[in-house]
């Protein structure tokens, strides 16, 4: 490649980490090569205020993927858990890094989540997590909470919140793991589908990029991802209703976890799948399609903005 290869992302600090990250897995790949990064300001980094579920599933990448389809950057490094599973016609996602813990994790006074008393509020900005939050402690309470990971520590640091609920890997990849009070369990809280791996997009039909990008796909993670997006995109649920999936390989075999809540937590319908025949896009489909049949369309309809 003669010329500059340009990256574009979010400006705050972790994404410029994570966007180095895949600057260095790239020149791995490809030593030599100059790369430059550009920050692009998204819908999402604009309106600090609204709740995310009211302000569309693609605020923190649709300027991104503009830029994209326009040329002005070669190919864009999202977190992989705020990407729909509706690709924009003229881009794909080329590859994705290897995933760090997928688990969300309590950040607070050093109390565990149930050594907190009744009453104390938790932030978080996610009907997941708020959902999930109920449905395993009754009496906490769910406070919407934006911004980025130091103001939302500052917020808990200032007694605003008794405690915050974030990605592990947010954490991990800021080198901020001391802060973590608590891993929660997978098995109260499943994480958003692809949480904790990158996504490298590109053009559709540019074969230079693709060659330079392809060498750094996580082939285990893309196998995970792929389970947990078929999954979502087969529910039609888009991204912000209160859902968990992750996807795990053991040996030659896929399994498949999921769960979806009513938005208050007091429902929750959940179920597994596991084969080491079907390929990663059956699985997630065969999962959803097993839980649309236990009710699950009703709670993601009760989830959707009216």
């Amino acid at each position: 490649m003669n010329r500059k290869l340009i990256i574009g992302t979010r400006g705050s600090r972790l994404a410029l980490i994570q966007a180095e990250s895949v600057v260095d897995l790239i020149k791995r790949a490809n030593p030599g090569l100059e790369i430059e990064i550009k920050q692009i300001v998204t819908a999402g980094d604009r309106d600090r205020s609204n709740p995310l579920d009211r302000i569309g599933v693609d605020v923190f990448i649709k300027e991104i993927e503009d830029a994209l389809l326009d040329g002005r950057i070669d190919i864009a490094v999202h977190s992989l858990k705020d990407v729909p599973t509706e690709i924009p016609d003229g881009l794909r996602i080329l590859a994705v890094t290897e995933r760090l813990n997928p688990a969300d994790v309590l950040i607070s006074d050093n109390r565990r989540l149930d050594e907190l008393p009744a009453g104390s509020k938790i932030g978080t900005g996610s009907l997941r997590r708020t959902a999930q939050l109920a449905g395993c402690r009754l009496g906490l309470l769910a406070c919407p909470i934006r911004g980025n990971i130091d103001t939302r520590l500052r917020k808990v640091a200032a007694g605003e919140f008794d405690g915050i609920i974030l990605a592990a890997a947010a954490l991990i990849r800021l080198g901020w793991q001391h802060k973590i009070t608590e891993y929660l369990p997978l098995d109260s809280f499943l994480p958003a589908a692809g949480q904790g791996t990158l996504a490298i997009e590109a053009r559709q039909d540019d074969r230079e990029i693709a060659d330079i990008v392809s060498p750094t796909n996580h082939q285990p993670t893309w196998r995970s991802i792929t389970a947990e997006r078929a999954f979502l995109e087969e529910l039609g649920s888009g991204c912000r209703a209160p859902i968990g999936v992750l996807g795990m390989t053991d040996n030659d075999t896929y399994k498949l976890d999921a769960m979806v809540a009513s938005p208050d937590g007091r429902e929750v319908k959940r179920a597994s799948v596991e084969d080491n025949a079907l390929s990663p896009q059956e699985l997630g489909i065969r999962l959803a399609q097993k839980l649309l049949a236990m009710g699950a369309d009703k709670l993601i309809k009760e989830a959707r903005p009216l």
